[in-house]
């Protein structure tokens, strides 16, 4: 036994993953050879009770207190520690850890010594077990019967202690929730996130609907696709970059309120808060306009921070008071609080002095309007903390909005933003079919002189504004990145289940 619990050391600490691996499908071999047993022919174990119910029901057991009920139960074991003829293990279900005790005397010499010989650390058990509390105070299971029910043939990552190297945990993403639970709970928390959309929609009247993935033209938005092939028809092909058209579409069919929450895939930069492939919701309300989605947006937001616990959080060190109304401020007010700036009452030749001062590169055609968004983002939106509403874009940089009839130099939408980042975008969108087909030439004139991001000229679209589009409401909301801000993660990769990678040579 010394030599055993020995070997198990250095499986755990020494040996290389490639060696157990090798050690371990020669073990299984064996198990078949030997015993006549495959651990793996197994297709259905009962839970009856979980990990959590034993937490819950048989706290109250005092130091070697026992209970009377039976528990039947499966999962994974994590680690294992052998004693003679008495091993403990810990065990873990999909959300609780408990101790299981394995004994000779309880197990009898056939069942212990098949413990013992074949099952490691990795391995899924079902097991029959009566609660009780040790002579040093740790809640466990003493195992009456157990069942191999899958084995394990790799090493449980870094056993314990939890995988650490952030490289391999979004490679290996089974990996890296098998050895960090809290991981585990991110993601339970993104998926309660996300139902949580759907209820405040749904409560709304809004229907969910789906919308295609592929198309023969990239809009939506101002971004860079990914471009496929279509063998049947010999056509390029795009990966969606917005759900926003398509959605727009069914405001003209008459459905009235629709919303999708999927993966969009843009073809540009990754970084902590950026991945080729994200996920969205887009939501169009007719009749509605952009204040109208800013009420939508308070109620989705708080929401989901009321069902994580607290609308005051804590993400990296910061408190974020998401306690409505948000702040409400216009680009050229914030612009001015930051720079002294006022674009509202300058000339353009002004703007561009003013750009040039700051190393800002301008053309010598830009407008003050072209050149008052590059003032936002260099000094404005790092700043913008606590949830502000950001009001007042100008026509040139945002071609699916309706102007405002005040000064239709500027449009009808807000961008939403919460620690430097931005989390939605919402317009009162542009039903006039004249201006939006006048918008997309303009797009398009930008597109031939090499602005690869320019959004494309959807005839189709212009020919559904043509039938009609009521007044609309629409917003777009990043779901990875309220996750990320609800959940206290530092990066998207972490939101992500299966981030993209760079692949390994």
């Amino acid at each position: 036994m010394a030599e055993e619990q020995k070997n198990n050391a250095k499986e755990q600490n020494t040996m290389p993953e490639e060696e157990i691996f090798r050690q371990r499908k020669d073990k299984l071999l064996r198990l078949r050879s030997e015993e006549g047993y495959d651990p793996y022919e197994q297709d259905r174990y009962e839970v009856k009770r979980t990990l959590g119910y034993v937490r819950e029901h048989f706290d109250y057991l005092k130091p070697e207190e026992w209970a009377t009920e039976e528990i039947q139960t499966a999962g994974r074991i994590i680690v294992l520690r052998r004693h003679g003829k008495t091993a403990f293990a810990t065990f873990e279900d999909e959300r609780d850890r408990l101790q299981l005790c394995f004994q000779f005397d309880v197990l009898g010499e056939k069942d212990y010594n098949f413990f013992k010989k074949w099952v490691d650390a990795g391995d899924f058990i079902g097991i029959v077990g009566i609660p009780f509390r040790t002579q040093r105070g740790e809640l466990t299971l003493s195992v009456r019967g157990y069942t191999l029910l899958s084995k394990a043939l790799r090493p449980m990552p870094e056993k314990y202690h939890g995988l650490k190297d952030m490289e391999v945990r979004y490679r290996r993403r089974y990996a890296d929730l098998i050895a960090n639970p809290e991981v585990r709970e991110v993601f339970r928390r993104r998926t309660k996130i996300i139902q949580t959309f759907r209820r405040v929609l749904d409560a709304h009247g809004s229907l969910e609907v789906a919308t295609p993935i592929l198309s023969t033209i990239a809009g939506g938005a101002n971004a860079r696709p990914f471009v496929t092939h279509h063998n049947a028809l010999d056509i390029d092909m795009y990966l969606r970059i917005a759900t926003e058209l398509h959605l727009k579409r069914l405001i003209v069919g008459m459905l009235g309120r629709v919303y999708e929450i999927g993966q969009q895939f843009r073809n540009e930069g990754m970084d902590q808060r950026h991945n080729p492939e994200f996920t969205s919701m887009e939501v169009y309300w007719a009749y509605a306009n952009y204040a109208d989605m800013m009420d939508l947006a308070e109620e989705i937001l708080v929401a989901c921070a009321d069902e994580l616990g607290s609308r005051v959080i804590n993400y990296q060190g910061t408190e974020i008071d998401l306690t409505p109304p948000f702040r409400r401020a216009t680009m050229a007010e914030l612009v001015s609080e930051e720079t002294g700036v006022d674009f509202m009452n300058i000339t353009d030749e002004e703007a561009r002095r003013q750009a040039a001062l700051r190393g800002l590169e301008v053309t010598p055609k830009m407008s003050r309007f072209e050149i008052m968004p590059l003032f936002f983002e260099e000094y404005v939106e790092e700043k913008l903390i606590q949830p502000t509403f950001v009001l007042g874009h100008p026509t040139v940089i945002s071609p699916l909005s309706k102007r405002n009839r005040e000064n239709p130099e500027l449009t009808d939408r807000f961008e939403l933003y919460i620690n430097g980042w931005e989390f939605a975008n919402a317009f009162s969108e542009l039903n006039d079919p004249l201006d939006q087909r006048e918008r997309f030439m303009e797009q398009a004139r930008k597109k031939e002189e090499g602005d690869e991001e320019s959004h494309p000229f959807d005839e189709d679209f212009v020919n559904a504004l043509e039938y009609g589009l009521p007044p609309t409401g629409g917003m777009g909301i990043g779901v990875d990145r309220c996750v990320m801000l609800l959940t206290d993660s530092k990066s998207i990769r972490d939101v992500i289940l299966f981030p993209t990678m760079k692949p390994l040579e």
